[in-house]
């Protein structure tokens, strides 16, 4: 059987980095993208010899996404089995306090270079039969966090696209999965913004959110990609959001309130 393979944007650090090496470990040859290239050495460096192709690449360059995946399936013998939609930047403060340039890029990374990786993965999908498109969601796209609005609403774009795509590729046979972890305990949590002191680990945190761990997440991504469910929870946050808004929105929505008001 030709050796399958996984596509991971991200993978220079979190959960990219987590996901290559379990991917790994099952025999699967890894394409990791990044923008940050010492990131991506030392995830490479952290792979069996000869299983892995690192490319430095920014999510929002399409014609970059082009090279990139022509490049990494000349390596699979044409295979391309899951592209990881993983990379993404963090965001936190209030939104009347958010530079629009800090705005323009959480929605350029996070929601629009989803949406490239979709557009022009998919003819490389098609190719190979079974494949699945994943994309990183988040806890934030279950209800909308306070202090962290324009990184919940790419996030709940992800959602909304995992969920047309699932419908729009069922007919080239390419599965379209997310997982929706809670929020990782990863540096991505210690960056803030909007003129605020309070990183988004302490806005999370003060709202009485646990963090989980990258290797959990890896764990989802890999039952998300040979499961049936659309979306993939992970952890005690995500599992106690969507009992939230579905049995308890009121509760919920208290709790989102006091959040920015939680004493630093």
């Amino acid at each position: 059987m030709t050796q399958q393979s996984i596509f991971i944007t991200g993978g220079g650090s979190g959960i990219g980095r987590a996901t290559a090496i379990l991917f790994a470990s099952k025999g699967w040859r890894v394409g990791l993208a990044d923008v940050n290239a010492c990131g991506l050495a030392e995830t490479t460096a952290l792979l069996p010899a000869r299983m892995a192709s690192a490319y430095q690449m920014d999510v929002r360059d399409r014609e970059a996404w082009v090279t990139t995946l022509d490049a990494f399936v000349a390596t699979t013998g044409g295979r391309l089995d899951v592209l990881f939609n993983n990379a993404g930047i963090g965001s936190g403060g209030p939104l009347a306090e958010t530079d629009f340039a800090e705005i323009d890029r959480v929605i350029a990374i996070n929601l629009v270079g989803v949406l490239n990786g979709a557009r022009i993965g998919h003819a490389y999908l098609k190719r190979t039969p079974g494949s699945c498109l994943l994309n990183t969601a988040s806890a934030s796209a279950i209800y909308g966090s306070s202090g962290l609005a324009p990184y919940s609403a790419t996030k709940f774009g992800v959602r909304a696209l995992t969920e047309a795509l699932d419908g729009e590729w069922a007919a080239d046979g390419i599965k379209v999965r997310s997982i929706v972890p809670s929020f990782i305990d990863t540096p991505l949590l210690d960056t803030g913004a909007g003129g605020s002191n309070r990183s988004i680990r302490e806005t999370v945190t003060g709202a009485g959110l646990e963090l989980t761990g990258v290797e959990k997440v890896a764990e989802a991504a890999w039952a998300a990609v040979h499961g049936d469910k659309v979306h993939t929870l992970v952890g005690k946050t995500a599992h106690r959001m969507a009992f939230a808004a579905r049995w308890m929105p009121g509760s919920l929505r208290k709790r989102m309130r006091r959040t920015l008001r939680e004493p630093q």
